[in-house]
């Protein structure tokens, strides 16, 4: 006999379906719940991502950019990297870069690979530490790769200034060296020689008479005329290297630009000697600029200065020392009728590591520790150039009133 369905199958059929309907909504509710607690997982990662300074990368085992970070369009601008290959994102080349961070770190997938690469960045050339390492997906195989850029010309620009200031410091120690050195025996030379010089009039009375004779003591008073004048002029040079090679810049003192220059040129001597007679030239104003400064530091600022013009002239041409007084200024001015420097390096010249001379003849740290020295004596240097006329470097730096 067939079942006949009364009220309470009825009510017992819709208590059924309402339970159903309570979990499908509490069940909707968790699901909410999770998506929203992801979602602010998500955007706290990406916070946290956009939040680091240095470009972040994800890439494809096959060099292909699938995500990055808030900075990198900081640095390369409004683009839509994703899906282009990393070398035509980063240097706009059509083949991979050598070497490459990544491929190294593929190479070997245990080991984090880092690389320290010129890149062009807002418009200069940047010094970039590329670190590349791989990503284990759930299979604990590598399937994507991380790369971080970090600009670290700042920090290479420090490590620049503290070798040149070993490099400085340790010249100085040896300049000091040498100059004690060759101050002992020339200090017996040169007593000696006054001896000898007070002991010409009575060499004379002994000295047989005539033409042989006078000739006899002419020589004897030339000889000891130049070596008394070598002896001063040796004693010049080694109280210059005793100047330059003390570095205590604590306690600083009134100098004057005329003594510096002069004192720069006689050090270059022995170099000048080879060249043409006039191949430097000396204009000092009326008036001597005074500065306050460390007389060590601004010779070497000279040092460069004129170094620079004299690998600029190449032996052909000529270079101007000019010092004057132009108000409460003290201007220190190089002029050389060189080769001149290209416009488009003009406003590179004071960067460490940036050179026009080729390899083995510079390193491009000198004028930029003219700069660094200039500017901690309160003054500024300035360059003005045309290429193939010449260049025209002027230093200004307060001038002490007298």
């Amino acid at each position: 006999m067939p079942h006949v369905m009364n009220l309470d199958d009825i009510i017992g059929i819709e208590s059924i379906k309402l339970g159903f309907f309570k979990e499908v909504q509490r069940k909707i509710s968790e699901l909410k719940a999770s998506n929203t607690e992801l979602e602010h997982k998500r955007q706290d990662i990406q916070a946290i991502l956009d939040g680091i300074p240095d470009v972040m990368v994800v890439m494809s085992m096959d060099f292909r950019l699938l995500s990055v970070n808030r900075t990198f369009h900081v640095v390369y601008g409004d683009v839509e990297p994703v899906g282009l290959p990393c070398h035509q994102v980063f240097k706009g080349r059509n083949e991979p870069c050598s070497p490459c961070p990544i491929a190294q770190a593929m190479a070997n997938a245990k080991t984090v690979s880092r690389t320290l690469q010129i890149m062009h960045w807002n418009g200069e050339n940047r010094q970039v530490e590329c670190t590349a390492s791989l990503m284990k997906g759930t299979g604990g195989n590598p399937d994507r790769i991380l790369l971080l850029q970090r600009d670290v010309t700042l920090e290479k620009q420090y490590q620049a200034r503290y070798f040149q200031a070993e490099r400085m410091a340790t010249i100085g120690i040896l300049a000091e060296g040498v100059a004690h050195e060759i101050n002992n025996p020339l200090t017996s030379i040169r007593g000696f020689a006054e001896a000898l010089n007070r002991r010409l009039t009575a060499l004379e009375e002994i000295t047989p008479k005539g033409e042989q004779g006078a000739a006899l003591q002419a020589d004897f008073h030339e000889y000891l005329e130049i070596i008394l004048k070598e002896c001063s002029r040796c004693s010049d040079i080694v109280q210059n290297l005793l100047t330059f090679g003390h570095r205590d810049t604590k306690h600083l003192a009134p100098v004057n630009l005329n003594d510096v220059v002069a004192n720069s040129i006689r050090l270059l001597h022995p170099r000048l000697s080879t060249l043409q007679a006039d191949i430097i030239s000396l204009e000092f104003g009326e008036q001597a600029p005074l500065v306050l400064g460390h007389p060590g530091e601004l010779m070497q600022v000279v040092l460069n200065l004129v170094l620079n013009a004299l690998y600029a002239v190449q032996e052909a041409g000529n270079i101007t020392i000019t010092t004057l007084v132009d108000g409460n200024m003290a201007l220190l001015q190089v002029l050389d009728t060189g080769v001149g420097i290209q416009e488009e390096h003009l406003h590179k010249l004071f960067e460490p590591f940036f050179t026009t001379k080729p390899p083995g003849k510079g390193i491009g740290v000198g004028l930029s520790t003219c700069y660094n020295i200039i500017k901690k004596h309160g003054g500024d240097i300035t360059v003005q150039s045309e290429y193939g006329k010449g260049s025209f470097f002027e230093v200004v730096l307060p001038n002490l009133a007298e």
